[in-house]
């Protein structure tokens, strides 16, 4: 074992400044919610005065917000493409060692994550694991249904190993203690409130995401196009509904077949938008459907709450916590296919609904600031600290 020493003799002058071990499974080019969160942390780590260093796979840049990013090589999943199997370098041990954490942060620990942690226990350091992806649902979807036990029993005894667990919702901490998991916290999600904000339309983004016809109800839907999102449902449930306009925004493994799905249908597909881009096309729309019933959270509806844009979401997982029934959005019941119908319907035709709903949500996101989000975060690392007897 490496002799530690506390956070407060690294930095003298500086004693609550962290340096931060992340080892993460997923990272840019990639986007998802993962990623859109760790790109998140590192910006406030840097702002903050804190030290990062990033283990990811292989393929993004070499640094991010001034820190490093050491590449890990990796072998595709058989069953999720998008997902790579990565096995960190010899020389990698002597990598974190030099730059000498306080503590080691694990996002979603699967192949890497368990790396990081036994480096962590070899240099006497705490772990925080963060839960973001119920990877044992997700496994029926992509045929692989006889896994879920195993990896149900995988996560709980890899988030067992860490000082500390995070998860991004109430209803999934539960869950999670429920399953075995102890020492899991909630860590509150937020967005960039100064990115995602109400403002007014562009008409020429009206227009390409209405494809021609302004006037109609766009409904939109932001993210990955992946089985277990509940796109291809939305068809037979929106169609034929008179003046209504279906926009996709994003990408992923399933994106041409959802397209071929939707071929001859009021639909429009623009790839993945980011940033500006991002926020006008929620700008653009007038309700965001949110069909995924294996969230931990739900971001992008986050994000188009912000934007003043109401959400109808499956009334399942993390979502619960950002959409409440009746008071800044509507929940459907994903087994009862004509509810998101009516609710769909119910919007359009109710312009004063949909502005209480837009206005509610908008002052609910308002209050779910990423600054926030990551002040608790650095809390939970300062927890850790103590649990592990170090002062945080």
């Amino acid at each position: 074992m490496v002799a530690h020493r506390s956070p407060s003799e690294s930095q003298p002058d500086q004693p609550h400044r962290l340096r931060i071990g992340l080892f993460t499974e997923t990272f840019l080019p990639k986007i998802d919610g993962v990623v859109n969160i760790l790109q998140l942390l590192l910006r406030y780590l840097a702002s903050e005065g804190h030290e990062a260093i990033l283990f990811a796979p292989s393929g993004g840049p070499d640094e991010f917000a001034g820190f490093r990013v050491v590449p890990v090589n990796g072998i595709t999943a058989p069953y999720y493409t998008e997902l790579k199997f990565n096995f960190p370098r010899s020389d990698s041990f002597r990598t974190l060692r030099r730059f000498q954490p306080d503590l080691v942060h694990v996002l979603h620990p699967f192949v890497l994550g368990p790396f990081g942690m036994r480096m962590a226990r070899r240099l006497g350091v705490p772990v925080l694991a963060s839960y973001h992806t119920d990877i044992a649902r997700y496994a029926a979807f992509y045929g692989q249904g006889f896994l879920t036990g195993f990896l149900r029993r995988y996560a709980t005894y890899l988030h067992n190993q860490a000082t500390l667990t995070v998860c991004p919702s109430s209803v999934l901490r539960d869950d999670l203690r429920r399953q075995g998991i102890r020492r899991v916290r909630w860590w509150r999600r937020g967005i960039d409130t100064d990115l995602f904000s109400a403002g007014p339309v562009d008409p020429k983004v009206r227009e390409e995401l209405t494809q021609g016809h302004p006037d109609d109800f766009l409904v939109l839907n932001v993210g990955r196009h992946a089985p277990e999102k509940g796109l291809f449902g939305l068809r037979d449930r929106l169609f034929p509904m008179d003046g209504l306009r279906l926009a996709f925004v994003g990408d992923g493994p399933s994106h041409a077949e959802l397209r071929a799905w939707y071929a001859g249908t009021p639909t429009a597909f623009t790839g993945y938008r980011y940033g500006e881009d991002l926020v006008a096309a929620y700008r653009a729309a007038d309700l965001f459907v949110f069909p995924s019933t294996t969230e931990t959270f739900g971001l992008v509806a986050l994000e188009a709450m912000a934007c003043r844009l109401p959400v109808i979401a499956a009334r399942r997982g993390g979502i619960t916590d950002t959409v409440a029934h009746n008071r800044n959005g509507l929940l459907f019941d994903p087994e009862n296919p004509g509810e998101i119908r009516e609710q769909v319907r119910q919007m359009r035709d109710n312009r004063s609904l949909l502005q209480s709903f837009a206005e509610a949500g908008w002052q609910h996101a308002l209050r779910q600031d990423w600054h926030s989000t990551m002040d608790q975060l650095v809390g939970f690392y300062r927890m850790a600290l103590r649990q592990h007897g170090i002062f945080g």
